[in-house]
Order: structure tokens, then C-alpha cells, then sequence
């Protein structure tokens, strides 16, 4: 499984490069908001800190307007992959970018119906959110086991990307059922180094050889 890093941080992600893990980014206009600078000028440096995919958010609603903004975006670098939101415009606009070449990765996924369309409309990435799901007392995990089931039903090659992950164990769950990437916040990747035993083991070896040693 992929491993992103969601986040518009260029610090965060400078870090999260030198774990040597990190498969590509996602952002969003509310992550990007939250930096200081030019969205374009930030999500420049990203892509040249990160080769893999980094995906970059349209903010228009109607798909002139997102055909528009995706022009725009994809002059930033090669790796940039266009995000989408789920509507009937998006849809239309991942039509048509997809059709171009243009890597698509379609957002804000919470139905199966959803997931199953935008595969149909050629996106390379689906983005199902989990933890929004599960916030609403429904469960994000059973959407990817369905999406993961349709897609290999009809060959589909949209990758499931993982999205809206809220700590370690969603990770886990999506590499059992087979997702393709997840998209981590900082905070829950250097949450999965962390284990109590770990760290009860080093300090013993340390301490046994400190002892042995003087």
C-alpha cells in the first residue's frame, strides 16, 4: 500500500520525506489555507520535495470553471493529479481531464453508487472519506471493502485511496482489505513508529550494555 501524507504543511512534509515512506501528497484548499504564501508558489516546493503524486484541489463548482483551474494546475509540475469534487460537474470535468491524460483523483466519496461512478468517468483515484463516515455512526471501512469489491468485479483501475484517516488502526484496516493508498495526517504516520514495547526494549538494551561497559 501507498503511503500520502495529507497536509498543505511544506515542514510536515519535509519530514515525512526523510522517513523514506512517503509515496505522494493530498492536499486541500482548507489544508493550503492554513499555510502562509501563494497556494500555487506552496504546492510548487511540495512537488519538488515529493516525485510521486501530489494532488491539488479545484475550488470552482461548475466544470467550465474546474477545467479552467485544473489548466492552471497541471502547468505547476508533472506529478500534479487534479482533484475533484464528487458532484455531476466533477464528474463531467474527470470525464473530460481523464480523456486528456490527466490524472484525476475524485474527492468527497461516501457511497459505493459514488465510488462506482467516478471509475466509469476514468479517475485514477477514488477518495473515500472514512472518518467522516464513522463521525455519523456508519462504517467507513465496510465502503472500502464494497468499493474494493465492485472495482475488481469489473477491473476497474481507479486506485482506492484512503482518505479522512483519523489514527493508526485505520491504516491497518485498509491494508487488510487491500486499498491502495492511504493519504496519513502527520500526526497519525509518526503515531505508527510509536509502540510501548519498543521503547521498553531499547532502553533495556541500552541499559544492559551501559552496565556491561561502565
Amino acid at each position: 500500500m501507498k503511503f500520502f501524507i495529507d497536509t498543505g504543511s511544506v515542514q510536515e512534509i519535509r519530514e515525512a520525506a526523510e522517513l523514506a515512506v512517503l509515496d505522494g501528497v493530498t492536499t486541500n484548499p482548507s489544508l493550503l489555507a492554513k499555510e502562509k504564501g501563494n497556494p500555487f508558489e506552496i504546492l510548487k516546493e511540495i512537488c519538488n520535495i515529493v516525485p510521486g503524486p501530489v494532488s491539488a484541489e479545484v475550488i470552482a463548482t461548475d466544470t467550465a470553471g474546474m477545467l479552467k483551474e485544473a489548466g492552471n494546475l497541471v502547468k505547476i509540475a508533472d506529478n500534479i493529479v487534479i482533484k475533484l469534487p464528487t458532484t455531476k460537474e466533477g464528474v463531467k470535468a474527470c470525464k473530460v481531464l481523464s480523456s486528456e491524460g490527466v490524472k484525476v483523483n475524485m474527492t468527497l466519496v461516501f457511497s459505493p453508487n459514488q465510488a462506482l461512478i467516478v471509475a466509469k468517468a476514468g479517475a485514477a483515484y477514488v477518495s473515500p472519506f472514512i472518518g467522516r463516515l464513522d463521525d455519523i455512526s456508519s462504517e467507513g471501512m465496510q465502503l472500502i471493502s464494497q468499493v474494493g469489491q465492485i472495482y475488481a468485479n469489473y477491473g476497474y483501475e481507479t486506485e482506492i485511496l484512503v482518505a479522512s484517516v483519523r489514527h493508526p488502526m485505520h491504516v491497518v484496516e485498509a491494508a487488510l482489505l487491500g486499498a491502495d493508498v492511504c493519504t496519513i495526517p502527520a500526526k497519525v504516520l509518526h503515531q505508527m513508529f510509536q509502540h510501548p514495547l519498543t521503547d521498553i526494549g531499547l532502553e533495556k538494551f541500552l541499559s544492559d550494555w551501559k552496565k556491561a561497559n561502565g
